[in-house]
């Protein structure tokens, strides 16, 4: 059988030993390890600074732009406002002219006109007369018949020395 003695006592380490063989040995590595990911936050910053920049500058085009086409966009509403009221004159006067058309083909022969007005509210006042009050009733009967007008208003019939004088409101 065989022994091995050692002689030499186990040194205890001290906690300063202990730190320093730390510090000498496993520090090296962390300090290695942080420097590698500085450098990559770093490299990161500078890609992040660059979209920023890049960002501010597509930002800035976009602005010129709009800036550039804002006056060419309240010229296209003004223009599209115009052309929304001329289309509006223009299908009050088509409808003035059908209205207008209608009533002159349809008029007797036996009915006198004194008074004819029109109001940008599409209504026709009529005033006149007629030697028959049969011949103002048939007008009045065809008009409500026809319904080429939502209303058709017979303000008075009277009769006058030898003819009868009527007002007559198409609304």
């Amino acid at each position: 059988m065989r022994y091995r003695i050692n002689l030499l006592t186990l040194k205890k380490n001290s906690p300063v030993n202990k730190v320093f063989y730390f510090v000498l040995n496993y520090l090296r590595y962390i300090l290695v390890i942080t420097q590698i990911v500085v450098i990559g936050v770093f490299f990161y910053k500078f890609k992040t600074d660059q979209e920023i920049v890049d960002l501010n500058e597509e930002i800035s085009q976009k602005k010129e732009i709009v800036s550039v086409s804002q006056p060419l966009i309240k010229e296209a509403n003004q223009t599209e406002f115009k052309l929304k009221e001329i289309q509006k004159v223009i299908d009050g006067q088509n409808r003035f002219t059908l209205s207008l058309n209608y009533l002159i083909g349809i008029f007797p022969e036996d009915i006198f006109l004194k008074k004819f007005n029109y109001t940008p509210e599409n209504i026709f006042s009529l005033e006149g007369y007629s030697l028959q009050p049969s011949m103002i009733n048939k007008f009045y009967l065809r008009l409500q018949k026809e319904n080429k007008f939502k209303k058709v208003i017979l303000r008075y019939v009277k009769k006058a020395d030898y003819q009868y004088e009527f007002a007559l409101d198409l609304i």
